[in-house]
């Protein structure tokens, strides 16, 4: 079985394959550093909990956006695993031609998503949103070029930021929405992070299919935690929020040789 970890600025989402099927999926918020000890027997634990022999992982992939998190991570799964874990970073293996001027600017859980979906959906051209801490874009072509992306603030940034910037906005439920006003202070928030979202998605997208695809469209998909939110919007082709943890788990293959 193989370990996934996708190590974001507010949370670890873990996934454990076996095979090609991803059987379990985890999550564990990281507003605050760890210790080897502390992820090693929380990885282990969670794993025991759901009924799975920690002693059956035969190798674990991790993609992060937090490098000072990254010793300890390497560390916990070294001591309670005794496995070196593959870091999906510059230099690895991935089967893109990154176009951006400096390649290791891009994130590796951009990475991750990207080749999660040309896996997917090989030869065709490729947007990605990824609704996490911020809301990222990713270009892709159908020749597996990573042309590019985009990124803004995430849904909870922007409510954060309202709360913490104003006297009387309060914190609110993030939730999808249909109304296009509210009579409330709290559903006009709720609208505006909502819907807000929506029309910039849908702005970027249409200028990005303009732009890198002549205007012929490409296929959309909406991944990371806040993506079910949009399931119904409309937005997207495909909502997927297991996307990062499939191209970990593609990418460790790439690299370290067929895996089972």
């Amino acid at each position: 079985m193989i370990l996934t970890l996708d190590v974001g600025n507010t949370q670890i989402l873990g996934g454990l394959f076996n095979k090609d099927e991803l059987i379990l999926q985890f999550r564990k918020t990281t507003k605050q550093s760890f210790s080897s000890d502390e992820i090693g027997l929380f990885l282990k634990s969670v794993l025991r909990e759901n009924d799975f022999d920690p002693m059956l992982i035969e190798d674990v992939a991790i993609c992060s956006v937090v490098p000072d998190r990254n010793h300890s991570l390497v560390s916990g799964i070294r001591k309670y695993f005794n496995l070196t874990p593959f870091l999906l970073e510059a230099g690895v293996k991935t089967g893109f031609k990154i176009k951006y001027k400096n390649p290791h600017e891009v994130g590796s859980d951009r990475i991750a998503n990207a080749v999660a979906a040309t896996k997917l959906h090989p030869h065709q051209n490729i947007i990605i949103v990824d609704f996490g801490t911020a809301t990222t874009f990713c270009v892709i072509s159908k020749s597996c070029e990573y042309l590019g992306g985009v990124i803004i603030p995430g849904i909870r940034i922007s409510m954060e930021g309202l709360e913490n910037q104003t006297a009387k906005l309060p914190r609110v439920e993030i939730k999808s929405i249909d109304l296009s006003y509210g009579k409330t202070t709290t559903e006009s928030i709720q609208i505006g992070l909502y819907h807000g979202q929506i029309g910039m998605i849908k702005e970027i997208t249409n200028n990005i299919t303009i732009e890198a695809f002549q205007g012929v469209k490409p296929v959309i998909i909406g991944t990371g935690g806040f993506s079910s939110l949009f399931t119904n919007s409309g937005l997207f082709d495909i909502v997927d929020q297991n996307l990062v943890l499939l191209g970990l788990f593609e990418t460790l293959k790439m690299n370290r040789g067929e895996t089972s």
